[in-house]
């Protein structure tokens, strides 16, 4: 599913307009990433949190030149759904 087909969904669900409701989604992700990037995790009650890993510092390979690098710590951003969300999935989506 694309951006596209939310804003559709969400569209002919609501009856809005298409473009009010491209704003509204486009709004919400930038608050999302605004609040990550200023290093806030953010909490969506029954749907899942948006929050930031930190990844340790690791040594890893250059395969090319057969050499060692030291990648630095970092952070990531990053989705954990609700347990509501999690079970939703487990029993509606088959396995394939």
């Amino acid at each position: 599913m694309t951006k596209a087909d939310i804003v559709a969904k969400i569209s002919e669900k609501l009856g809005m307009e298409k473009g009010d409701v491209q704003a509204t989604v486009e709004s919400f992700m930038d608050e999302v990433k605004n609040s990550l990037e200023s290093g806030d995790n953010v909490y969506l009650r029954g749907f899942g949190s948006f929050i930031i890993k930190t990844r340790a510092e690791k040594t890893g390979r250059n395969i090319s030149k057969n050499t060692t690098i030291k990648i630095p710590a970092h952070n990531i951003p990053a989705f954990k759904p609700a347990k509501v969300f999690v079970e939703g999935v487990k029993t509606n989506v088959e396995v394939k």
